[in-house]
This record gives C-alpha cells, structure tokens and sequence, in this order.
C-alpha cells in the first residue's frame, strides 16, 4: 500500500486559510451566543437562526478546507465561493453609513490572497498542464 503524497504547498496554505475562516466563523457563533444570554437581541428565533446559519457556514467551509488539502475540486470551487462572498461583506463594510475602509482591508486582503491561492492549487491539481 502506498502513502498519498502530501498536497502541494499552494493547496496547503488555502487549505489552513480557509480553516482560519472556518474558525472565525466559529468565534462569531460563541459571540452570538453570549449576545444571546447576556439580553443583547431583540428577537431571539431571529437570533437563533443566525446562529444555526453561522455554524453550517462554518461546517461549510472547514469542509471546503478539508476538500482542498486532499485535492477535491469541489473544495476549491467552494472555496472561490466563500472568498467571493468574503469580498462582497468587504465592499458592505467600505460603503454605507458605519463603512470602515480598515475593517474593509482587513477582510478584503486575506479574500484575495485566498482566490490566488486556490487558483494556484487547482493549477498543481490539474495533471499535464503547463506550469
């Protein structure tokens, strides 16, 4: 039986960024939760639902993790998803009444190294293309 060869480093590194992703969403959960025991929202089925969708995005995109380090596209097509939609919150948090062009950076940055990156790791999966 042969062992797998470890994926290439380009796959690894949107692999750990997508799982950082997967945390922080995971982060955001915990403080949904405390917002919701310490009174903070104002409807609590609301706030509920919230929650359940932050822990399936975040289920989502450790999945998405998980399929790229082992060399599935599904995963990097997911994981272009998830950067474009990161980008998207990006330009909500620039525009708008409360925009922040720091908070907009500090999201937008890591969404397109992320892009880069898939797109490096599906190069190195695709066998017989030119590199």
């Amino acid at each position: 039986m042969t062992t797998p060869s470890p994926a290439p480093l380009p796959a690894r590194l949107a692999a750990a960024l997508l799982a950082l992703e997967a945390l922080a969403l995971l982060v955001l959960a915990g403080w949904q939760v405390v917002a919701m025991l310490g009174g903070d929202t104002t409807s609590l089925p609301t706030a509920l639902a919230l929650l359940v969708f932050t822990l399936v995005g975040a289920a989502g995109v450790g999945a998405f993790a998980y399929a790229v380090v082992t060399d599935r596209s599904w995963g990097r097509s997911g994981g272009i998803v998830t950067q474009l939609l990161v980008l998207a919150v990006a330009l909500g948090a620039l525009t708008g009444q409360y925009g922040h062009p720091l908070v907009a950076l500090g999201l937008a940055v890591p969404a397109v190294v992320g892009l880069v990156l898939i797109a490096r790791a599906a190069k190195a999966a695709a066998p017989g293309v030119e590199r």
